[in-house]
């Protein structure tokens, strides 16, 4: 479960995501690395090393069609996330106290999140990468 908070823990990461549910309620039948691009307004190289990330953790799948592929978004993760934070919302509902953080906190849980995803990352890719795994 944590690998999945590392990963929707990023920003520009959730915004692919929800740039594919969206086309998905569409009826669209995967989206182009170059829409994703043109979307967000990121480079082609982020928004490819992203979707790495999507697809090592399951959350998008890819389509190829000659050079092109087509991501769609895949659920089921999302699902077990939804699960765990249900308790959470249903402590909301019942009058447990909710702490909003000012904006400039919220920024810095975000930049903390963001970090943490991106060293999670890097040492799970240094990890695959030693001999006998």
């Amino acid at each position: 479960m944590a690998d999945i908070f590392g990963v929707i823990a990023d920003a520009t990461r959730r915004d692919i995501l929800r740039l594919l549910l969206d086309r998905s309620v569409t009826g669209e039948q995967g989206t182009s690395v170059s829409h994703i691009v043109s979307e967000l307004g990121v480079s082609q190289p982020t928004v490819s090393k992203h979707l790495k990330v999507l697809r090592e953790a399951e959350l998008v799948s890819v389509r190829e069609d000659g050079q092109h592929r087509f991501y769609s978004l895949s659920a089921a993760p999302l699902v077990e996330v939804e699960d765990w934070l249900l308790p959470f919302e249903d402590a909301a509902d019942a009058g447990v106290p909710v702490v909003v953080l000012p904006v400039s906190a919220a920024h810095a849980a975000e930049v903390v999140g963001r970090a943490a995803a991106s060293v999670n990352h890097a040492v799970n890719a240094a990890l695959r990468r030693l001999p006998g795994r």
